[in-house]
Formats: C-alpha cells, sequence, structure tokens
C-alpha cells in the first residue's frame, strides 16, 4: 500500500492521481491576515506555518500516536488536542485543520479551542464529510455541516461562515476514483498488473469529466467532501 502511494506521489497535481479533484492544500481565507499568536492543533509537517503573516507566533501542536508514529511531525508542543496545555486566553488565533474526526472526544478538543482562545479570538476548523477512512485505528466520525454547527456553538464559540470545500459532482468523481484506487490497494499481487493500466485511464477520464461537469452544472448543497469553519469566541 505505503509503495503504490509512494508511486502516485508524483501524479499529485496531475488528473492521473485519484485525488487530483481535491487540488493542492490551501490555508483559509484571512489565515495570512492574524496578528498575535496562533496555535495550530494538528500542525502536522507545519505547512500552514508559510501561509502566516510577519506579525503573527507560531505554535505548532501535535498528538504523538498520529504526528509523531505516522507522520514524523515535530511540533513545538506534543499533547492531546482535549487537554492542551496552555492558560485560558492564550491564543489570538486558532488553526485546527482535518483533525476533529481522528480525535476520541471532538466537542473536548473544540471546550479546549474555546478555552485557550482570547475572547473575540478566531478559529479556524475543517473535517472530511464524504471520504473514506484513514489514519486507521484513528479515524471516528464525519459531521454535517449542522453538527459542526450545533458543536462549536455548545463550546461556547460563535459560527462566522462554513464553506463546502468541493462541487457535489467533483465530490461524486473523488470518491469513484477512491474507489478504485483502493481496491488496487486491498487487492492480491498478482492482480495489480492488469488493474493498474484500467484504474489510470478510468481516475483520468473521471478526474476530467467530473472537473468539465463541475464548471457546466449548479452545485448542490447537500453534498461535499468536507466543511471549512471560521469561528469566533464570544
Amino acid at each position: 500500500m505505503n509503495r503504490l502511494r509512494a508511486l502516485a506521489a508524483p501524479l499529485s497535481r496531475t488528473p492521473l492521481h485519484p485525488q487530483w479533484l481535491l487540488g493542492g492544500r490551501k490555508a483559509p481565507l484571512g489565515v495570512g491576515a492574524v496578528v498575535g499568536r496562533v496555535l495550530d492543533v494538528g500542525a502536522g509537517d507545519r505547512w500552514i506555518a508559510a501561509n502566516l503573516g510577519p506579525r503573527s507566533e507560531y505554535i505548532a501542536l501535535d498528538y504523538p500516536a498520529t504526528g509523531r508514529d505516522l507522520y514524523r511531525a515535530k511540533p513545538d508542543v506534543f499533547a492531546d488536542a482535549a487537554s492542551l496545555p496552555f492558560a485560558d486566553g492564550t491564543f489570538d488565533a486558532v488553526i485546527c485543520l482535518e483533525v476533529l474526526e481522528h480525535v476520541r472526544n471532538p466537542q473536548g478538543v473544540l471546550d479546549e479551542i474555546s478555552r485557550v482562545l482570547r475572547a473575540d479570538g478566531v478559529a479556524w476548523l475543517s473535517m472530511p464529510f464524504l471520504y473514506p477512512i484513514h489514519d486507521a485505528p484513528h479515524d471516528y466520525q464525519r459531521f454535517t455541516a449542522h453538527g459542526l454547527k450545533r458543536s462549536v456553538e455548545a463550546s461556547g464559540l460563535s459560527l462566522c461562515e462554513i464553506e463546502k470545500t468541493q462541487h457535489a459532482l467533483r465530490t461524486v468523481g473523488l470518491l469513484a476514483n477512491l474507489g478504485i484506487a483502493g481496491a488496487i490497494q486491498d487487492s492480491e499481487r498478482w492482480k495489480r498488473p492488469v488493474l493498474i493500466p484500467i484504474a489510470m485511464v478510468a481516475v483520468v477520464s473521471i478526474n476530467l469529466g467530473s472537473w468539465l461537469a463541475s464548471k457546466l452544472w449548479p452545485d448542490w448543497g447537500a453534498l461535499t467532501a468536507g466543511y471549512v469553519l471560521r469561528v469566533t469566541k464570544r
């Protein structure tokens, strides 16, 4: 499985890659304008730091079982996101992208983000909605837009904005491609030389067809690969 992923990595920016429709990593709108202390919960390779402005102080935090053991992350702090080792109101902004699906207690994590965020501070959160299980066994939940709104408000945060990450038809194409690629990963090795050429043709066709369809057809708000939220502390 890891070998197949390594072979596909150079194709990530081309329609030959199963996740091409996702596009590259993008910082949420407004992150670059933050002034003050910024906490990145689940920082991974610290990629978000390059998107911050010169007047921010960046602190990366990750969890040992995933950040260190799966991704070889090198944060400033290793800790459990549901028990942050910081005083109340310590940060002007918090960033928590693609993390909440991997924690056993997402409400506890949101409570902690609210606690360490100063009054009127801002936080950006994201979570996949339609996406396969990943980083197993540390993958526990998916929330709808309504579930995310419920949870952030229960933590004393106000929802300012919530955006879909994908057009409905691109989401369908992405899931089809991941189903094709995932089946190859789980198949017997002797089948792969036959399956891979077929998969490459299918993936390119689905990627380009879904991309074009998303340009020509209206979106549907009920279907997406994920959500990005901007919230503030009341």
